[in-house]
């Protein structure tokens, strides 16, 4: 494929959600600028979607606006719409694990993996991960990669992640935060472009503890932590209140916040906005996105999808391959 972009290769996801219907749908919004190659099974796209089977992902060129050219997988039978079947568990797995291959291997430039149901490929195959992360993870070879939320208005990094609240002090220590610190500074250079990247680095107790009268982790040990990676050349503000870290002029003064745990930082960038956030998995040897939402059973095969997260997603792994 010398001379040409390598396409951005999109894993179909659950195929009884929204992710056939809105990879098609940016799939048409993107076709005369991101070369783009579907995973999947064809019957699982909207109807009357053009599409058109190809052998190789070289096949998956610009301009591709006549037809989204397929890799065609069998699924062994069509989907329907709200409902996951168990047989199709397997098929899931197999396209995320063909998605790394391609990319791994150099015939594609990023992996934007469409919504999974946890759920469904528990029931379905056993699937022993807590969700995508931690699948890519393991497939690559990688411990603890990091699951950043990105939108043109914030970037924001969980250091927890799928666990119930009460497991939060627990499992966030001195060697996960660092971790954490380290590969989201290391990603916002290679992957953004962004030469010193200035990290916020949220308290975990409200107003970051007030001096130990609303939580001890800032003074027992957090801010030693965000000291002493500082005077190590990291860029760091912080420990600082959640609750005045995400308005207007708090988000001019860094690059990335690190959150401490799932809502703390997934409420500000829903809620600024919603409809365009992408999931981004930061400490991969690829460059992996995904769409900022679920499957969406209850709106599926309905024609209410709104594709702009999906959009986003295939737009942002594009740009970040050209970044590399």
């Amino acid at each position: 494929m010398t001379g040409r972009m390598l396409p951005v290769v999109i894993s179909c996801g659950e195929p009884a959600g929204i992710g056939p219907e809105v990879a098609a749908a940016a799939w048409a919004a993107l076709a005369q600028e991101i070369p783009m190659l579907w995973l999947g099974d064809p019957r699982h796209l909207p109807a009357g979607t053009p599409y058109k089977v190809v052998a190789t992902p070289a096949e998956a060129t610009l301009p591709n606006a006549e037809a989204l050219p397929v890799l065609a997988h069998d699924f062994g039978s069509a989907s329907v719409a709200g409902t996951a079947m168990p047989g199709h568990a397997p098929h899931v797995v197999e396209m995320i694990a063909k998605g790394v291959d391609l990319v791994q291997s150099g015939l594609a430039s990023a992996l934007c993996t469409a919504p999974i149901n946890k759920k469904a490929l528990k029931d379905g195959t056993g699937f022993a991960y807590p969700g995508h992360t931690e699948y890519l993870a393991a497939l690559a070879g990688v411990q603890d990669a990091v699951m950043m939320l990105a939108s043109e208005q914030l970037r924001v990094v969980p250091a927890t992640i799928h666990i119930a609240l009460d497991q939060v002090p627990q499992q966030l220590t001195p060697i996960l935060l660092r971790h954490v610190i380290e590969t989201t500074d290391k990603g916002l250079r290679e992957q953004f472009g962004i030469a010193a990247p200035r990290l916020a680095i949220a308290g975990l107790n409200p107003h970051a503890g007030e001096g130990g009268t609303m939580g001890m982790q800032e003074c027992d040990w957090i801010n030693d932590l965000v000291e002493k990676m500082r005077g190590e050349g990291f860029a760091l503000a912080g420990p600082l209140p959640a609750d005045t870290m995400f308005h207007a002029a708090a988000r001019t003064r860094y690059d990335a916040a690190i959150a401490m745990y799932h809502d703390q930082a997934l409420i500000p960038i829903k809620t600024l906005d919603f409809d365009k956030g992408v999931n981004v998995t930061l400490g991969l040897p690829f460059i992996r996105t995904s769409p900022d939402h679920g499957t969406a059973f209850d709106i599926a095969g309905r024609g209410l999808a709104n594709p702009s997260s999906m959009i986003e997603a295939i737009r942002l792994a594009h740009k970040m391959a050209a970044s590399r």
